[in-house]
């Protein structure tokens, strides 16, 4: 691996490349200039320099002493103060990994007005929790959490780092990983440990037509980000048994090159990451218009609907209920596909479900092995036949 380095010899102080490098990676310390770990290799400092002091050697890279790096921290994430979710998932899987490896579990809770939140936390498996609170940290910049985050781990040195794989976690975890060197992989849909430490993270490849394992067996720590509704959640202990950490960080690591002009508040759109029932459209489904039967099953079964990303594509359905890979992963207690044939990249979403009911007409479509109940017929003759049903023996307990 090639890095960047300074001749001394021959710098002379100019300044220039603290100027032109966009990261703010280079800066002036003791007398002399310095890279850190912020450096992206874009090389502007490289072409820039005057005195042509800046030189690029290859690196060996080293093995990294494993004994060194201890526990599994999970980045909270939260807005206003409000825990994610997936924070909890995360919490549940890390314990998980930690115990089969004999390591702890941390937190990393950064932001502003979030002690009652950070007490929340301990009533769940967890070991420790590091909070860093300042009032620059109120709302996400992706600099300074970056600061923050890296500030930790270097203080705390885990061995394994997990985040959630959502808009934060996306833009968050990579930053950090690349000032260690290190890598990440993202959207993992299993996680598994060995004895050496080596987090095995599994995750589709190539379109999802294969499932690879990834390692990082030369650095520490190891990322990995985690879609929402992928891993089990963590059961809240009887007697909570873990410490807060309150931690202080210097003032020149929350300074932020982004400035916070307003803060608006999306509009939160209907989706189905949280239904426990589901009714899924997928390319058996002739016409636009034939989704109102499909909706109906979902309002009477008091679900949502959702789709296959061919039929958002087409503008059928709204962004926000695909399900797989390129969509949402979903966990509900009950979904019923619908003309779906169960591509890897869909499965992949939903797999999770409690129970899964599937409607095609083809009986070697992948989506009946992955069901636990299938119907091989055409869905325009079943969900009639189905919503009857389902009205008769509501009538029947009305009277």
């Amino acid at each position: 691996m090639a890095v960047l380095v300074i001749n001394n010899n021959r710098c002379n102080l100019c300044g220039q490349c603290i100027m032109v490098c966009p990261f703010k990676a280079i800066s002036r310390q003791n007398d002399k200039i310095e890279i850190d770990a912020g450096c992206k290799m874009c090389k502007i400092c490289l072409k820039n320099c005057p005195e042509k002091a800046i030189g690029l050697i290859d690196e060996r890279r080293t093995t990294v002493n494993k004994e060194e790096w201890r526990g599994i921290l999970v980045f909270v994430e939260h807005l206003a103060g409000n825990i994610h979710p997936v924070t909890i998932e995360l919490i549940g899987k890390a314990r998980e990994l930690a115990d089969a490896v004999r390591h702890p579990v941390y937190c990393l809770f950064m932001g502003h007005g979030i002690s009652q939140q950070t007490q929340k936390l301990l009533r769940y498996p967890v070991d420790r929790v590091f909070v860093y609170e300042d009032q620059e940290l109120a709302y996400f910049r992706v600099d300074t959490y970056a600061n923050i985050f890296e500030d930790c781990l270097r203080k705390v040195k885990p061995s394994i780092v997990l985040v959630g794989a959502t808009s934060v976690g996306r833009s968050l975890a990579p930053r950090v990983a690349a000032r260690f060197r290190t890598g990440l992989t993202a959207d993992c849909t299993t996680l598994e440990i060995r004895a050496n430490t080596d987090l095995v993270q599994i995750r589709p490849a190539f379109g999802g037509n294969i499932m690879a394992q990834i390692i990082t067996p030369d650095a520490r720590p190891q990322f990995a980000t985690v879609r929402y509704k992928v891993m089990t959640p963590a059961q809240q202990l009887t007697i909570p048994r873990g410490s807060i950490e309150n931690c202080s960080v210097s003032p020149d690591k929350l300074k932020s090159e982004l400035i916070l002009r307003q803060v608006v508040m999306k509009e939160e759109l209907p989706g189905i990451s949280e239904a426990e029932v589901l009714v899924a459209a997928g390319r058996g489904v002739r016409e636009q218009k034939d989704l109102a039967l499909l909706e109906e099953l979902a309002t009477l079964l008091g679900g949502q609907l959702a789709a296959t990303r061919p039929l958002v594509e087409m503008g059928w359905v709204h962004y926000t209920r695909q399900i797989g890979l390129s969509g949402r992963t979903v966990k509900p207690k009950l979904i019923i596909t619908c003309g779906v044939s169960g591509a890897v990249q869909f499965s992949a979403g939903m797999n999770a479900s409690e129970c899964i009911v599937a409607i095609n007409q083809d009986r070697n479509a992948p989506i009946l092995a992955q069901a636990h109940y299938g119907v091989v017929g055409d869905l325009y003759e079943v969900i009639p036949l189905l919503l009857e049903k389902i009205k008769g023996v509501r009538e029947t307990n009305a009277l």
